[in-house]
């Protein structure tokens, strides 16, 4: 993707928006970078109210608005038209082919484990059950897979001994907030490309 000054990030979220809220935060300092826009799959979540009350103009793209689940992947490209990079921060929506053929290779997803280790709903979970010492956060481009995209950054989190599912996902969730606005500020700075699986400056 070349680079564009500065990045439009149209941000996709269905609930609390804490993931939303470290974007919004960061923005004043940004320069390279805005949320032009933060749409939902829902008529009402509180990433939508976070988005109102930065003053940042929000949208919804309901499924059940639309016969079909392709027109409604359709309708969800089409809302993001304007976007340079699409971030998925807490979307529960896995967007179609209509989307990733208008989009493909700008929508970044989070994820609170390092891929591909423990891929899925229940990444913390099965963290601990494996009785892993490390785990992580890793920010990865979206593809047809589930969490199996180009890997853009990763930061380790540490697995303590007394720490439940809770505790563990409330530290990888910290980093999680801090790895994504690095990430975009780097994507937004440096542009970007897809080499095999790796992705690197543009």
């Amino acid at each position: 993707m070349p680079r564009t000054a500065p990045l439009r990030v149209v941000v996709l979220a269905s609930g609390t928006g804490t993931l939303l809220q470290a974007l919004l935060d960061a923005r004043p300092a940004a320069g390279s970078w805005t949320v032009t826009a933060v749409g939902s799959d829902l008529h009402s979540c509180q990433a939508l109210d976070r988005a109102a009350a930065a003053g940042v103009p929000t949208f919804t793209v309901a499924l059940a608005d639309h016969p079909t689940r392709a027109d409604w992947d359709a309708a969800l490209a089409a809302a993001c038209a304007d976007a340079d990079l699409i971030v998925s921060a807490g979307f529960m929506k896995l967007v179609g082919p209509a989307f990733l053929a208008a989009h493909d290779g700008k929508m970044i997803n989070s994820h609170p484990s390092l891929l591909p280790s423990f891929p899925g709903m229940h990444a913390a979970r099965d963290a601990l059950a494996y009785g892993v010492h490390v785990t992580g956060c890793t920010i990865f481009l979206v593809d047809a897979g589930v969490d199996a995209g180009p890997i853009v950054a990763q930061e380790a989190v540490r697995v303590l001994p007394d720490d439940t599912v809770a505790s563990l996902h409330e530290r990888i969730k910290v980093a999680e907030r801090g790895l994504l606005v690095s990430v975009v500020t780097s994507l937004a700075t440096h542009g970007w490309r897809v080499a095999g699986r790796k992705v690197v400056p543009s």
